[in-house]
């Protein structure tokens, strides 16, 4: 059971227990992973002698294969965190994404670059809403956002990280310095302990990790659909936008962008917007009113990076920046996730979530790719852009506010 509000430690001591401490190192290794490809892709896909026309599209078809992974792996890791227990899957998922990343290091052609990069992907999905699950669960409510804040900004400088070490190693080393960090890091996990909700609801009859319980009640279905659509600009932003950042500079007449530099400075924009918008949720209490201001802010910054002239390197680089400072309520957006549901289906929910919106990078890429022969690149993303700002307000205004919600309950037949 949880100590009473007279009797708990300080607020630094709380933050700092193992379970949060490791879920947050966990999720660096994870962002660091899933966002090394974005900064080497270029030089990796030149490396298998894959040619400069071919590089846009073959670098889709690999995240393709990543996000279809993460797809799969989210309901995989979902359903045996909320049956087997979040431990299970912390240790599960970083045995298999930190095999997968020493295994692209090796690689020697593109089937067997999409193939370890869909098995990366599956393992990826389970590290993030295992760890949001555990840290919500074992942190009271009042501190619970900042438990998820220092989680997610953590996992933010992971991507910041893969910069730098891609940039002072070839492609391959880095690939084997993040499969290496994971294992150092499952040393770390044996003095991690389960959740006391998760240990109370084991001993109970209630049914936990039945997605079936979410896709055929209609005001489950609802929620969690609702909770889907309102983290989409999030990833259309760093899918394409920032991913893909070399040809947006093009079309705008910018030459010159590394892609991996516009990765790293929009992750170190979103590490400011994700500790300022968990900060201002804390202040305000509210987790909706802080989403609702990003989600416009980063409309705003998709109409200036795509419609502003800009003729030099700084400038583009900038926008970069503040489009990742906009996108930082990744951390809200899991954080509510969370905390719509109840202890035997939250994990499935923390989990799932997140990799369906990464996962809709697929159908969002389709779209652009579609839409650019007629549209243009610029006008493509703005259509695009502005599309799922506007659905993820919608789909806000429906949610409740759960910044008091008790976490501990459970979804009944």
């Amino acid at each position: 059971m949880l100590q009473t509000t007279e009797s708990r430690p300080s607020l630094l001591s709380q933050l700092l227990q193992v379970p949060v401490i490791v879920a947050a190192l966990g999720y660096l290794v994870d962002m660091y992973d899933l966002f090394l490809f974005s900064v080497v892709r270029v030089p990796s896909l030149k490396a298998l002698n894959v040619p400069a026309e071919r590089l846009l599209t073959e670098g889709i078809s690999l995240l393709n294969y990543q996000m279809a992974g993460m797809l799969i792996g989210g309901v995989l890791w979902g359903i045996i965190a909320d049956k087997k227990g979040r431990l299970s899957v912390l240790f599960g998922s970083i045995i298999m994404y930190s095999l997968a990343n020493i295994g692209n290091g090796l690689v020697t052609s593109l089937e067997q670059y999409a193939l370890l990069r869909f098995i990366a992907g599956v393992g990826l999905a389970g590290e993030l809403g295992a760890g949001i699950t555990l840290v919500t669960e074992v942190l009271p409510k009042e501190i619970r956002g900042y438990g998820t804040t220092l989680v997610a900004t953590l996992g933010v400088l992971g991507a910041i990280l893969a910069y730098f070490v891609a940039d002072l190693f070839a492609w391959r080393i880095s690939y084997f310095v993040g499969g290496g960090m994971g294992l150092l890091l499952l040393v770390l996990r044996f003095n991690v302990f389960e959740s006391g909700m998760f240990r109370q609801i084991k001993e109970q009859t209630a049914d936990r990790g039945n997605i079936l319980m979410i896709l055929t009640n209609g005001k489950r279905f609802g929620k969690y659909l609702m909770a889907i659509l309102v983290g989409l600009p999030i990833w259309f932003v760093v899918g394409i936008l920032i991913t893909f950042s070399p040809e947006f500079g093009a079309a705008k007449g910018v030459e010159g962008i590394n892609a991996g530099k516009a990765v790293m400075l929009a992750f170190s924009g979103q590490v400011l917007g994700d500790i300022g918008s968990g900060l201002l949720s804390q202040y305000l209490k509210s987790r909706k009113r802080v989403i609702g201001l990003f989600i416009m802010l980063s409309l705003a910054m998709v109409i200036g990076y795509l419609m502003i002239p800009m003729q030099d390197l700084f400038s583009f680089y900038l926008m970069c920046t503040l489009l990742g400072f906009c996108n930082g309520y990744w951390t809200l957006f899991i954080t509510i996730a969370a905390e719509l549901f109840g202890t035997n289906l939250r994990a499935t929910v923390a989990t799932t979530v997140p990799n369906f919106v990464r996962g809709a990078t697929i159908p969002l890429a389709a779209l652009f790719v579609n839409f650019k022969p007629d549209l243009g690149v610029i006008q493509s993303g703005l259509l695009i852009g502005a599309t799922t700002s506007l659905v993820a307000l919608t789909a806000l205004y429906f949610l409740e506010e759960t910044f008091t919600k008790d976490m501990n309950f459970i979804e009944k037949e």
